[in-house]
């Protein structure tokens, strides 16, 4: 199942991801230096303030901000990205978005820049939006489910509980209520994109009414729901379960101090979330084999970012990035135009191959952008993608955890101090061998549950001080790191022992 929570920044309009805002003011001392050049909230011309509007008028042309995900069946994109040892994964990127904004002038690189830029937002407008996917199967057969039963499912929630219908043609793809949606993934899960929320304990109770939806409609089917980080017992290309938190920014200094500090704690979230631990009905060798699939996959798009602790990082220096990340697709009149390993700059200079003469629009840009997979991704809010799915315990640990770290400039400052003298090597062991090995993972002195000790009493001592009393809701973390024992472990330890060698339970254990 996916988590995905997302911290927001939009202007106005605020959309339905999670939504975690916060301010990085530049701090004497800061773990990593921020260059002078600070883009700000207002700029004149093509900045950010006139490419908020052109974004907005485009963002309410389409259901929600989360957009629809849609099985690749139903002429719906699943990217396949292979790796060396010629495994397909295929990844769902962010729907596209429909080309309502149309280019009067070619766009520049300042333009794409502005664009990032815009995401800017001011800490009274900060909100927590929740987003996570669950795998449908069969209770009888433990098969995934089919396409068929998922249309009844959502037709049969939208008919129940006055949910209004996304279609595709003929099919049934998504539901949107308010300002929250759920939408189909290429692997047949279900998705619960939230509304923006003020409080974690709004979120969950948001969730809860999501699961009890999905829940009375689904056990008349004989459906249940799967929480989990990768599927157990299906085919290994089926594809993996990913919890997103999406965090906001209100300068170029806080998006950098945010990033940094993302990347770096990326393997914690890891080792606290880990719940993959079986590939095709037996164990696999790993904690979490979705984090471990993604060192070995598209390296041009995936990874750890050295370039972000680099003193000149920004924005700017992001685009440079994204700009050499090959293109997959443009997505024109409903229709995917393949333009698998061309290059952004030459779409930007008219001379793409697949579309000559043609410039790109914002809406070309934003879905370029969902097709590149690093740990933290930067859109106009940053992406943590570190961690697994897992059962309706943890679905509100993981946004606790990263507001705790990110809301609160203390906790903030604490994390950046700490980091501040670990190495590019380190941070890149850190992440090749937290998958296999946890918190037992060696670093320096003793191991990562040390350090995780730690960042955890960051996380609430920041809950503490937003004075919601939401420390509660990192209980399932305290007893994962007060054991040392991740969720994948006692999950391993059921199948050697109670569970016979046997992954089947597993659909019982984590049930929602």
């Amino acid at each position: 199942m996916l988590v995905r929570n997302r911290l927001n920044f939009r202007n106005k309009n605020v959309e339905n991801r999670v939504v975690l805002v916060m301010a990085l003011m530049s701090h004497p001392g800061s773990s990593h230096s921020i260059h002078s050049k600070i883009i700000q909230c207002k700029i004149r011309h093509n900045g950010v303030n006139s490419f908020a509007n052109t974004v907005d008028s485009a963002r309410m042309r389409s259901p929600s901000w989360s957009s629809l995900k849609v099985k690749p069946s139903l002429s719906s994109v699943g990217i396949g990205l292979g790796n060396r040892h010629r495994r397909q994964v295929y990844v769902a990127a962010s729907p596209p978005t429909e080309d309502a904004v149309i280019s009067t002038e070619p766009l520049t690189k300042e333009d794409l820049v502005g664009y990032l830029a815009s995401g800017c937002k001011p800490k009274e407008n900060w909100r927590i939006g929740t987003e996570h996917e669950k795998f449908g199967f069969e209770i009888g057969t433990l098969n995934p489910m089919k396409y068929e039963q998922i249309a009844e499912l959502l037709n049969g929630i939208s008919e129940r509980f006055d949910w209004d219908k996304i279609m595709e043609g003929e099919n049934i793809i998504g539901l949107k209520q308010n300002n929250q949606s759920i939408s189909l993934e290429p692997g047949g899960q279900f998705e619960l994109s939230g509304a923006p929320l003020e409080t974690l304990h709004q979120t969950c109770a948001e969730v809860n009414s999501h699961l009890y939806q999905v829940k009375a409609v689904a056990e008349e089917m004989g459906i249940g729901f799967l929480g989990i980080g990768f599927q157990p017992k299906w085919r290994r290309e089926d594809i993996p379960i990913m919890p997103k938190v999406n965090l906001d920014f209100d300068s170029e200094a806080d998006m950098i101090k945010k990033f940094r500090a993302g990347l770096a704690l990326q393997p914690i979230a890891t080792a606290l979330f880990a719940n993959s631990p079986f590939t095709e009905g037996k164990p696999n060798g790993y904690l979490s084999m979705r984090s471990q699939i993604w060192t070995d996959t598209d390296n041009n798009r995936s990874g750890m970012l050295p370039f972000v602790f680099d003193d000149s990082f920004g924005f700017e220096q992001y685009v440079e990035y994204a700009l050499d990340v090959p293109m997959y697709f443009v997505y024109r009149k409903k229709k995917y135009i393949d333009c698998a390993g061309m290059s952004f700059r030459d779409f930007l200079a008219g001379k793409l191959p697949s579309l000559p003469g043609e410039y790109p629009t914002l809406n070309d840009w934003e879905n370029h952008l969902t097709t590149i997979f690093p740990e933290v991704r930067l859109k106009r809010y940053l992406e943590m993608r570190g961690a697994d799915g897992g059962p309706w315990r943890r679905l509100c640990a993981l946004p606790a955890f990263w507001v705790g770290l990110l809301y609160d400039n203390d906790s903030l400052q604490n994390v950046l101090d700490m980091i501040a003298d670990w190495t590019l090597e380190e941070r890149e062991m850190l992440r090749n061998k937290v998958p296999k090995e946890g918190l037992k993972t060696p670093f320096r002195d003793g191991l990562l549950k040390h350090v995780t000790q730690e960042v955890l009493k960051f996380s609430k001592d920041g809950l503490e001080r937003r004075g919601f009393k939401e420390t509660g809701f990192l209980n399932e973390l305290t007893e994962v790191v007060d054991t040392g024992i991740t969720p994948a472990e006692k999950l391993l330890a059921l199948y050697h022992g109670k569970w016979g060698r046997s992954v089947d339970p597993v659909f019982e254990e984590l049930l929602y």
